[in-house]
């Protein structure tokens, strides 16, 4: 865990930052940042060895939670949120998973929107429940229930937004005030609009989740989250890393790293894709609901507008019929890539009742809002128009 980055770069736009921030040149000179696959570092005495793992002294001690690669993916997607800090994992799970072991304890109770990745809601209302922590699920959208289900014990609101599968819109600003108001942490996983188009920290959340597997990342290559927020907190999540050890790789952290220099250029190309495929899913007449906050008819629209700088590249759609019809659609299609990976260079499109949220009940998928006839397509760089003719491809596939 590092903290923000350095002062030249105070001030500089975020394309500046997911270039340039974090870069600290070894003795080398390079250009490119190095990856340094070391478990371990060597000491100059042994003092400076009792310093540095006694904490009195900065520097790398191993590699479980001090890498230099890492620590620069630390410092670049800290500046990029307008963080004070981050910390890099092994997955995003494992970020969420480190900030509730971190910063909840038993006897705490959180507040979890219905509309998040299944493993997500897996872990708030099994997992962390063997621990004395106990989570309520309420709609994303319905603030009434959201006000009435804080208790004096809740430590903190956790949320997606845009939410997954169905694009939903949460207010950011309403909900930081709501978390200030009782004194709890409002936690937002950033994956979906990245800090490219959304950036949570400056509408007044405390703590900002990310797989960086997904956006960060750009072309599928590998897995790894981050957290990032205030010092204090991060260091609360540095330590849990250091204990428990779900680390970040110095492999990965470089290749995110590399994701990170090209992020709203490609964020830009996804959203831009996204929006002409969303018009278009629109007048098929296989299709009977679209979900994306770009369609000017999304309840979501009009704040997405206003809190984000474009509207994302997921969106989802249903099509005419059940779960036979949806399968069809998909393994109709020829071009694109079916996997629950999103945020690809390629497209993906996935079902996500039977994939991503395959492990809820019946009744939490309903609750939620994911029908069997529900298709999700992550908007990859292909051009839009073979995408659109590879879905015709599958919405012709479907049997009367």
């Amino acid at each position: 865990m590092t903290d923000t980055f350095d002062d030249p770069l105070a001030g500089t736009e975020l394309d500046t930052l997911a270039v340039r921030a974090g870069i600290a040149r070894t003795h080398e000179g390079e250009h490119s940042e190095p990856i340094f696959t070391t478990s371990s570092y060597v000491f100059g005495s042994a003092a400076e060895a009792a310093a540095r793992f006694g904490g009195e002294e900065a520097g790398n001690v191993y590699s479980r939670y001090t890498n230099p690669t890492v620590r620069t993916f630390e410092q670049r997607i800290a500046a990029l949120e307008g963080g004070e800090a981050a910390v890099g994992t092994a997955s995003g799970m494992a970020a969420i998973l480190s900030t509730a072991m971190a910063l909840l304890k038993a006897g705490d109770h959180v507040v979890c929107s219905r509309d998040v990745f299944g493993t997500t809601t897996n872990l708030f209302g099994k997992y962390l429940a063997k621990f004395g922590i106990e989570t309520s699920f309420v709609p994303l959208l319905d603030t009434v229930a959201w006000e009435a289900a804080i208790r004096p014990d809740t430590a903190m609101l956790f949320m997606e937004t845009p939410s997954n599968p169905l694009c939903e819109v949460a207010d950011l600003n309403y909900f930081s005030q709501l978390a200030k108001a009782n004194n709890c942490l409002l936690v937002v996983d950033n994956c979906f609009c990245t800090p490219a188009l959304q950036q949570p920290i400056a509408l007044g959340a405390d703590i900002v989740m990310h797989s960086a597997t997904k956006y960060l990342d750009g072309q599928g290559r590998c897995v790894g989250g981050a957290v990032v927020g205030r010092s204090e907190h991060m260091a609360e999540v540095e330590t849990f890393l250091r204990t428990c050890g779900p680390t970040m790789s110095a492999f990965n952290a470089w290749v995110f790293l590399k994701g990170l220099e090209t992020l709203r250029l490609r964020m830009q190309a996804h959203c831009d894709s996204a929006l002409t495929l969303a018009r278009w899913l629109r007048e098929q007449p296989e299709v009977e609901r679209v979900y994306y906050a770009g369609l000017e008819d999304h309840p979501g629209h009009a704040l997405a507008r206003q809190q984000q700088r474009a509207f994302g590249g997921v969106l989802s759609f249903q099509v005419k019929g059940g779960r036979e019809q949806a399968w069809q659609c998909i393994d109709g299609t020829r071009i694109l890539s079916l996997t629950a990976n999103l945020g690809d260079a390629k497209t993906t499109i996935v079902h996500p009742a039977t994939t991503t949220h395959g492990r809820l009940t019946d009744e939490q998928r309903e609750l939620a809002g994911i029908g069997q006839n529900l298709i999700r397509v992550s908007v990859g760089l292909e051009d839009v128009a073979d995408i659109q003719a590879d879905l015709r491809r599958g919405f012709d596939a479907i049997l009367a």
